[in-house]
């Protein structure tokens, strides 16, 4: 299965659907205060490139990185679409976004994900990539439905 990442312009109905998704599952899972998750209008801003990834046509998933200094990138609004889950689209975007960090200059990529059970999949896939659990960073207070994690690149 080939899996083609690009950047995104936030403009088809494919990826406000999965975006809509995306927010929807942070409610359910978080409380309102707890859920970082950005909308359409926060992933426009200049500070944050956003991708989206394709298998056969179909959006498979989603991801983006926001710089927060010239050294230092988050990684942001991880989704997988439900009928690729287990499919290897969410590692291919990790994978494509390290790499665009190492290409801009980045010696360190932060993540905020959820602690509820529901995020426990991604929280694998991301020490798998050898992210260490971490501080709040970038303006992030404690909070028990928030993980920090970060690796050096």
């Amino acid at each position: 299965m080939d899996i083609v990442i690009k950047i995104d312009s936030l403009q088809g109905p494919e990826i406000i659907a999965l975006l809509e998704e995306h927010l929807r599952g942070m409610h359910a899972d978080s409380p309102p205060e707890s859920v970082h998750a950005l909308d359409l209008d926060g992933l426009r801003k200049p500070e944050i490139t956003f991708y989206s990834a394709w298998i056969g046509g179909e959006l498979a998933g989603c991801g983006a990185v926001k710089e927060l200094d010239p050294k230092h990138g988050e990684l942001k609004s991880m989704r997988t679409s439900s009928a690729f889950i287990r499919k290897g689209v969410a590692r291919a975007i990790v994978e494509h976004i390290i790499e665009e960090a190492r290409k801009r200059g980045y010696s360190r990529l932060s993540l905020e994900t959820g602690t509820p059970e529901s995020f426990l999949p991604a929280v694998r896939l991301y020490e798998s990539f050898g992210f260490k659990e971490c501080g709040p960073f970038a303006g992030y207070s404690l909070d028990p439905y928030s993980k920090f994690m970060t690796k050096e690149i």
